[in-house]
């Protein structure tokens, strides 16, 4: 049997709440939205660079977006000390590039897992938590990691838009 990706469908985003829950509703909207253009296609449509000659992919949007929650929430801000998930100083694309390392379902249950320690890693510190890194001087805060990753998810679930649709047709709001 060949696994496909689940499909979901992402939960309403909160209002007249405190800001914290709002912008965690609004990540967790977008996180939801390119797991749901995901929905329904095995590993090998994931896969599919469908819009040439760029060397995106499905897979390769939830790969990237798994790298790119750990740098920003678990590296930079909370501070711990990981490796990249795909990526190397080598291979900096790999994320895009290298998809034949792990079958698709490995992917999303990397991408899950680093969701969730993800947002265990910044739950304890305060929007207002500043912290540095290495290619700037000035210092970020969590809240501009939330304001950050929201927008690169909603760059990327545009892309994920486009490819979905050139693969198979389906176009939706999420």
């Amino acid at each position: 049997m060949t696994w496909t990706a689940p499909e979901i469908q992402p939960e309403r985003t909160l209002v007249g709440v405190d800001e914290r829950p709002m912008l965690q509703s609004w990540l967790d909207f977008h996180r939801q939205s390119l797991l749901n253009k995901c929905g329904g296609l095995d590993g090998e449509r994931l896969a599919l660079r469908s819009v040439p000659p760029s060397s995106l992919s499905l897979l390769g949007l939830v790969r990237h977006l798994t790298e790119v929650e750990r740098g920003w929430f678990r590296v930079s801000a909370a501070g711990e000390s990981l490796e990249p998930v795909y990526g190397s100083p080598e291979a900096p694309d790999a994320d895009f590039d290298d998809l034949d390392g792990l079958p698709a379902a490995a992917v999303f249950g990397a991408f899950h897992a680093e969701v969730a320690a993800c947002d265990a890693a910044v739950a304890g510190l305060s929007l207002d938590h500043i912290f540095h890194v290495p290619w700037r001087s000035d210092g970020y805060t969590l809240r501009w990691v939330y304001l950050h990753m929201i927008e690169e998810y909603a760059r990327h679930n545009g892309h994920a838009d486009l490819l979905r649709e050139r693969i198979d047709g389906v176009t939706g709001s999420f």
